[in-house]
């Protein structure tokens, strides 16, 4: 476990649940689009739905990244996600006892792809993502923000 983070409300990381449709190629042209404009994917996880694909999306420059899904006419919407530092398997299950200790419900989580110094993290989207980020911190673990993961 490492220092502990200011509250991730000073900067939060942001996530994009981008709407693509079921056809072959359509994730293959976002990741295009974001590498040509020199946007990073740190993680990711898709949703299978009927008519589409819901990709959440972190990414290390999410000003540009809205600004090219917006041009290019991708649908999508934002949320704050609270993206807290691992170094080892253990500690997943350390996380998960944290917030089971102060009774906060996970919606969903899901692991970075990479990151900056190549350290692990996950990302989680919690029901109150204060009492969970404090919790953390007073346990030890470093919550990221933005900046921590921005190249």
């Amino acid at each position: 476990m490492s220092d502990t983070a200011s509250p991730i409300a000073t900067d939060p990381v942001k996530q994009f649940s981008v709407f693509i449709p079921n056809r072959v190629g359509k994730l293959y042209d976002l990741s295009v689009l974001f590498a040509k404009h020199n946007v990073h994917i740190m993680a990711m996880t898709t949703l299978d739905t009927t008519d589409c694909a819901i990709d959440r999306l972190i990414v290390d420059d999410p000003d540009k990244a809205r600004e090219l899904m917006s041009a290019n006419k991708f649908s999508f919407t934002e949320c704050d996600v609270l993206v807290v530092q691992i170094t080892e398997e253990s500690q997943l299950r350390e996380v998960l006892k944290v917030l089971l200790t102060v009774e906060i419900n996970i919606h969903y989580l899901y692991a970075f792809l990479l990151r900056p110094e190549g350290k692990s993290a996950l990302a989680l989207n919690v029901e109150d993502t204060d009492l969970a980020t404090s919790a953390l911190n007073t346990r030890g673990f470093k919550v990221l923000t933005q900046r921590d993961i921005s190249r």
